[in-house]
């Protein structure tokens, strides 16, 4: 090894003096374009420091560089949420007492407010059971079609969001079915009867012998809940028996379970942890999913 520095012959570069197994190392000169580059980088970085935020905390220190500006995006954030807060309020006063025909009349304005607010609260308080587009699941009613048990008017939905089903708020709406088998209301051989006359209700074949005993049945036991003709009274949270609509299963074995044990399905009532603006903003969007009424 040498550390002698000579110019090499082939590029006419001055060497750095090392060499290793006659192979020399060139001393070759950064690029000068790059040498400008780098040291303007350094003359920005030091302007910036002067002015921008941007020395950490170091022994001794209280927080970071302030720099002369005194810019934080942290504060920016803080105003722009400010702002975002000031707007949407102004829609959320509008919004509380509207009906939804001033709300569908502005469309550029509440009611986009409205579908937006109430997009992300579904998604956050009622997806888990409703699924996440509002077609529901076994127990939890479909919100993407037109049946409802409750009703589907706008004041409607507002009313059982905000007091729900079966809860311990003053006014709330009660609804539950009984079980005609659990409590020996019905003999097993009744229940069955009955079974084959609900599902003839909505067109199923059945056992014709029994239709008259469970029509009999029917009227002593369902029909102040269900209606004479079993298409359900919204006074009770009752459901039409004469549709093809399910809740929790139109065959005979699930029919049976719901009349045996009863079904006392049960919607929290949301006005304890959503405001009232919220509330009407959930409603026109669960008003929308299927076509409402």
């Amino acid at each position: 090894m040498s550390n002698e520095r000579r110019v090499d012959e082939v590029s006419g570069t001055e060497t750095t003096g090392h060499e290793w197994d006659g192979i020399d190392e060139l001393d070759t000169p950064m690029p000068r374009w790059w040498l400008g580059i780098f040291y303007i980088s350094i003359v920005i970085a030091i302007i910036y420091m002067i002015f921008m935020p941007a020395i950490p905390a170091l022994p001794g220190m209280q927080g970071y560089t302030k720099g002369v500006w005194g810019r934080s995006d942290r504060a920016n954030v803080a105003e722009s949420m400010k702002e975002l807060y000031t707007e949407r309020a102004v829609h959320a006063d509008k919004l509380v007492g509207a009906s939804l025909p001033e709300i569908n009349a502005d469309q550029d304005g509440l009611l986009r407010f409205a579908m937006a607010q109430g997009k992300s609260f579904f998604g956050d308080n009622c997806a888990i059971c409703h699924g996440e587009n509002g077609s529901g699941h076994v127990g939890y009613p479909s919100l993407a079609d037109d049946v409802w048990l409750w009703g589907g008017s706008y004041d409607d939905i507002k009313q059982t969001i905000s007091y729900g089903i079966r809860t311990d708020h003053d006014d709330t709406r009660i609804g539950s079915m009984m079980a005609y088998g659990v409590d020996e209301m019905l003999t097993g051989g009744e229940i069955d009867t009955l079974v084959e006359y609900v599902l003839s209700l909505s067109d199923k074949d059945v056992n014709s012998a029994s239709l008259t005993a469970g029509a009999e049945l029917f009227a002593d036991n369902c029909a102040s809940c269900h209606a004479d003709d079993g298409t359900g009274t919204r006074e009770n949270g009752a459901p039409n028996l004469t549709d093809r609509e399910w809740l929790y299963g139109g065959d005979a074995e699930t029919i049976r379970t719901t009349i045996f044990y009863g079904r006392q399905g049960l919607m929290p009532n949301w006005n304890e942890r959503l405001r009232e603006d919220q509330i009407a903003a959930l409603a026109v969007y669960v008003h929308s999913l299927g076509g409402g009424e």
